[in-house]
């Protein structure tokens, strides 16, 4: 079945009304909620027509209106429709914009590491307090539901979760409702105590997929270690100081482990100073590079997105050129984002 807008516009309200409240929902009521500027008279023509289609019941006479089970299965099917459509939009966008990107990083380490002969290493871009835009859960079956949560930067965590009580339509849009109103544009440090006792309080006997679903909002918004792409690990041995054997081993092997590497990146990303930073010898957290120096700067591609760049060389190195490429570095990160949008 097919509503034209305004008529799909009043199922909606009565539906959201009702599920807040659980009171019939009268058209004077729909009449006050913003974006519909309608008069009282033309909400009750179109809420008669919506009874005769079988969506709406007046449990009383004199009373408001409720959703039938058909009103609740239109409403369902419409708004999964558009949330399945505005997630594959995203996936697309984020898909394009992550292959784009990639290639991006892995050209620019290597031009890093050939043009200042030191080694080069570029962070993926990850989310750095990121607002949650929306959360969906969607019933699998009884006791099955599919939470998709979407993260500022088109960032989106798909996770199956299993729950103790049986579930009806009612309660998942009731969930969704609930959810959505409390968390929405919340980045995870917002999200306290006080809000999570709320949120559990309101479910009900539905607490345990609240926190089921909590996590996994955690989960996509704090993201992953990122991917890092290096270049230039050999050209650091050129130097007699860090070529003999063991300091060597130390360097390749580190720039080998991605979990070192992610570490440096996460300690470095970690500092509030968001420019181009200096860490000589000693200074460096990863002991193997305590010979080193380490130049780093943070760019960003919008929408929170966040990476590091930097530089490895030995603590004798070209300071200056070194702050100068990566100041260019930034600036072209800048411009090719902007450019691409």
């Amino acid at each position: 079945m097919k509503l034209d807008e305004r008529k799909m516009k009043i199922l909606k309200a009565i539906i959201q009304n009702y599920l807040e409240t659980g009171e019939p929902v009268g058209s004077r009521t729909i009449s006050k909620l913003p974006g519909l500027r309608l008069s009282s008279a033309t909400i009750r023509n179109e809420m008669a027509d919506l009874e005769d289609m079988g969506l709406i019941l007046q449990p009383h006479t004199s009373a408001g209106r409720i959703p039938s089970d058909k009103g609740y299965r239109l409403y369902v099917d419409n708004m999964m429709q558009e949330k399945e459509k505005e997630v594959a939009q995203m996936k697309e966008f984020l898909i394009e914009k992550v292959d784009r990107v990639e290639l991006l990083l892995k050209q620019m380490a290597q031009v890093v590491a050939a043009n200042t002969n030191y080694a080069a290493m570029i962070s993926a871009p990850t989310l750095h307090q990121a607002k949650l835009k929306f959360i969906q859960l969607s019933q699998v079956d009884e006791r099955k539901l599919l939470v998709v949560v979407v993260a500022e930067g088109n960032i989106i965590k798909n996770t199956m979760i299993d729950v103790e009580e049986k579930l009806r339509m009612e309660e998942v849009l009731k969930l969704n409702i609930l959810l959505n109103s409390m968390l929405n544009g919340l980045t995870i440090s917002e999200i306290n105590l006080g809000i999570i006792t709320s949120l559990k309080e309101q479910a009900g006997i539905y607490s345990k997929v609240v926190a089921d679903v909590l996590e996994a909002v955690a989960d996509a918004i704090k993201g992953n270690n990122p991917q890092i792409y290096t270049s230039g690990a050999t050209n650091i041995l050129k130097y007699p100081e860090l070529s003999d054997r063991s300091r060597a081993r130390k360097l390749l092997t580190t720039f080998e482990n991605t979990a070192e590497l992610n570490q440096l990146i996460h300690d470095i990303g970690a500092e509030e100073n968001t420019g181009i930073q200096i860490y000589i010898g000693n200074e460096n957290q990863n002991q193997n590079m305590q010979d080193c120096s380490i130049v780093t700067a943070r760019y960003e591609l919008g929408d929170g997105l966040q990476g590091t760049i930097g530089i490895v060389g030995p603590k004798r190195m070209d300071y200056e050129r070194v702050v100068g490429t990566l100041r260019i570095l930034k600036e072209q990160l800048d411009r090719i984002y902007h450019g691409s949008d």
